[in-house]
């Protein structure tokens, strides 16, 4: 199993220091990447978001500074915002980006979990899964090595075209982004594409009856086993108390600043207790915890990849790359020694 982290480089406070710039927590963005190959871990994600305590608007212009200080790891958004994006455009950042990273890039499309991208862009959330069916088809189109004649109801038509730059050797992959629709899954299945699941609540065991359903849909749809990926929340530190000293007071603040926005309630002590127990979608505690839950949840859904996200709430710089380093030097070994 592949193992890699992710951010949306947030910007919420830090303890008793405000929070940092956009400039400030995107170097501080590129610095983890680097950190993470350099731990030996798969895949680095950025995110993409348009608001205020997110600063990566536009991931593939981060991933390729990660580029450019990195020889190894895959680099991929988390997700792509394609509904409101250009596919012709979004096509050219990623193969760019690959170009530059020597084959490495990747990029999940989602429909977005935060809407404030469709109105910047001049989009009616009234056709928001209308806007992704039609834009995905285009896009999958459009990394064929084939001119493309296509018309929609959301873009100007193409006819014999093909967008440039290529990719080398390989189309650009392409992963379907869920947060736990049964449509979603369907289609990624239907399409034949790979799938990352979002899970941040509950219990990520309740996720098996879609991976089960995207199974089906790949058989339905003729195609061979792809692979799937969980993203999750979580931090690893020395000790189980560590683990929730530092993470729980930033986490609570993230969740809870979104849970307003929603209509959820303030995340509580409790809530945090019980996402963090064994069946729970927190992955926080020590290397030896957090690999055991990684591994039984790796088994349930049959992943090819796991992805933790670390600063949820933004966590001071010293303490993700510290997690880094347990992810590395301590999860992964035992990962790998669990699985023979």
């Amino acid at each position: 199993m592949e193992l890699g982290l992710t951010t949306f480089a947030e910007l919420y406070p830090v303890g008793d220091r405000s929070a940092p710039t956009a400039a400030e927590r995107l170097r501080e963005v590129v610095e983890e990447a680097v950190a993470t190959e350099q731990a030996g871990l798969d895949v680095y994600g950025v995110g993409e978001h348009h608001r205020k305590d997110f600063a990566a608007s536009a991931p593939a212009v981060v991933l390729a500074a990660i580029a450019a200080r990195t020889e190894r790891i895959r680099l991929t958004s988390a997700v792509s915002v394609l509904s409101s994006d250009d596919p012709v455009r979004v096509y050219q950042d990623f193969a760019t980006l690959d170009g530059l990273s020597a084959g490495r890039a990747e990029l999940m499309a989602g429909r977005g979990s935060f809407t404030e991208s469709f109105p910047l862009f001049g989009y009616d959330l009234a056709d928001y899964d209308e806007l992704f069916d039609e834009k995905l088809a285009l896009l999958l189109r459009i990394r064929q090595d084939e001119p493309v004649t296509w018309s929609g109801k959301f873009r100007p038509p193409l006819r014999d075209t093909i967008v440039y730059p290529r990719t080398d050797h390989r189309p650009l992959p392409v992963w379907i982004a869920v947060g736990g629709s049964p449509e979603s899954v369907i289609r990624a299945g239907l399409l034949g594409l790979p799938l990352a699941i979002a899970i941040i609540g509950g219990q990520p065991a309740r996720f098996k009856p879609l991976v089960d359903l995207y199974h089906r849909a790949l058989a339905e749809g003729g195609h061979p086993k792809q692979a799937v990926a969980v993203h999750a929340h979580g931090y690893v530190a020395d000790n189980d108390e560590q683990a929730v000293a530092d993470f729980y007071e930033p986490y609570a603040l993230a969740m809870s600043t979104i849970g307003r926005e929603r209509g959820w309630g303030p995340m509580t002590r409790a809530q945090f207790d019980a996402l963090r127990a064994p069946e729970g979608s927190l992955f926080v505690g020590t290397p030896d915890y957090v690999a055991d839950k990684v591994t039984a949840v790796g088994e349930t859904l049959g992943l090819d990849r796991f992805m933790l996200h670390t600063s949820v709430g933004t966590l001071p710089h010293e303490k993700v790359l510290h997690t880094i380093e347990l992810l590395g030097a301590k999860v992964a070994p035992r990962l790998a020694a669990i699985a023979e």
